[in-house]
């Protein structure tokens, strides 16, 4: 049996505002939130069915297949969950599919905890967010009218 040495999830999680995680250059990478905009690839396992081609394609729409698509190996993972959950969707299907399930959306990033072990954070878009707080002028109130102007040559 194996020995000390760091294990995966042992102990607590780097911590990128900790003072030693910035002394070990430790930062999250940042995902953009509005997800993957390219074409999904093509799905990699055999026989692939109508509803599984459905869930691939809204997988390949999260923030995290930004880096899955830099990270090919990942791929079959992502079929592998894609299959399951359909396979979990089923009336009959055994309940210890939900637990596989729920253990490869942790190993793709796809819950909270999963883009920590990763080393990854959904950014905040604050442009959107700026945008969407700002409201249009209504044509009823008075647009401000500029007193100062620019004088050329003084």
């Amino acid at each position: 049996m194996a020995r000390g040495g760091a294990r995966n999830r042992s102990g607590p999680a780097p911590d990128p505002t900790s003072g030693r995680s910035d002394r070990r250059g430790f930062t999250l990478t940042a995902l953009p939130s509005e997800g993957y905009a390219d074409e999904p690839p093509t799905f990699p396992l055999p026989g692939v069915t109508e509803r599984e081609s459905e869930v691939w394609a809204v997988l390949w729409t999260t923030p995290q297949a930004c880096a899955w698509s830099m990270q090919s190996w990942r791929w079959l993972n992502i079929a592998d969950l894609v299959r399951l959950q359909v396979r979990g969707e089923a009336h009959d299907a055994p309940v210890n599919i939900a637990t596989v399930v729920r253990q490869l959306r942790a190993d793709l990033g796809l819950t909270p905890a999963g883009l920590k072990e990763n080393g990854w954070a959904i950014a905040v878009d604050e442009v959107a967010a700026r945008a969407a707080e700002r409201t249009e002028v209504d044509e009823d109130e008075e647009v401000p009218v500029r007193r100062l102007s620019s004088v050329p040559g003084a």
